[in-house]
């Protein structure tokens, strides 16, 4: 019997630019098939759980339920619930966020909120002012992820919930909590959904600085996929290392139906020849068309 689960990020693993991967439709159907737990974790707090069982049905990936997906806006919203029950918040965030706070009974309070909470989304600058007052006068700010920014296109990125909350760190001169990957909280409560111990289960995931360290930190397996964020040669710039790496869940897939670790890629090696030529798109922060560098996508 097979004990192993799987967390697995989305964007840039299953689908790219609202394209499936390859492997990415046949992998979910065989975890399907099989009864393999699994659980998709996105630090994407904007999207509610049924929002993304229609994207994936959209995209070609039948089969899903909203069970299958754990969000930074449903971590943010596990972690107050369960450190501060009795907590309110002010909301700076999309439908995903303040979803995911009603289902865990935290109210709205613009009076005098315990948290000021921040999530993706293009709050008005009245809003952000509003919340900008109410960390001076007392209340904590917590964000739903680290993120600076996140990609939308090969080449075109959106502010993430990190910018803001970074920006009313500035003003206000209050540090942020930040939930999501790679916060260990993440991978516990996710690791939950799979009633699996933490040595049975297997991150896979395209972003070294959340994927791969949250994993690694709290003593979880971590498949480094090379279809996103890191190239690898990438990783001699790293402390941490993935347990393996992959050039997609395709190759993914062909492991677990073949029992073997053929498809596995060294990694020890940091240049690009030990890949055999199958390399990942560079590092967010590293696009070749760009004449200056991206920042860092978190701290």
């Amino acid at each position: 019997m097979n004990r192993k689960g799987y967390l697995l990020d989305m964007d840039r693993v299953i689908y790219r630019e609202n394209q499936l991967l390859p492997g990415a439709a046949e992998l979910v159907a065989h975890f399907l098939k099989t009864a393999t737990p699994f659980v998709f974790v996105t630090n994407n707090s904007a999207p509610t759980p049924e929002d993304l069982v229609v994207k994936l049905r959209h995209l070609g990936v039948d089969g899903l339920s909203p069970r299958h997906f754990y969000t930074s806006a449903q971590n943010t919203a596990d972690f107050l619930a369960e450190t501060n029950p009795r907590c309110t918040a002010f909301v700076l965030g999309e439908a995903g966020l303040s979803s995911a706070l009603n289902n865990s009974k935290i109210p709205n309070d613009s009076i005098h909120p315990t948290y000021v909470i921040v999530g993706e989304g293009s709050p008005s600058a009245e809003k952000i002012a509003k919340a900008h007052e109410l960390i001076e006068k007392g209340a904590k700010l917590v964000c739903s992820n680290p993120d600076y920014w996140c990609p939308v296109k090969s080449t075109v990125t959106r502010p993430g919930a990190g910018a803001l909350a970074a920006y009313l760190e500035a003003s206000t001169g209050r540090r942020a909590y930040y939930l999501g990957k790679p916060n260990p909280y993440m991978f516990f409560r996710a690791r939950r959904l799979l009633h699996r111990q933490t040595h049975e289960v297997m991150m896979v995931g395209d972003t070294m600085e959340t994927d791969i360290r949250g994993a690694i930190e709290i003593g979880m397996q971590a498949c480094l996929v090379l279809t996103g964020s890191t190239r690898l040669e990438d990783l001699v710039d790293y402390v941490y290392q993935p347990t393996c790496v992959m050039s997609g869940v395709d190759q993914l897939l062909a492991e677990i139906e073949g029992e073997g670790s053929s498809a596995r890629l060294p990694v020890s090696s940091g240049s690009a020849s030990a890949a055999g030529g199958q390399l990942g798109e560079r590092h967010h922060s590293e696009h070749p068309l760009r004449s200056r560098p991206r920042p860092a996508m978190t701290r």
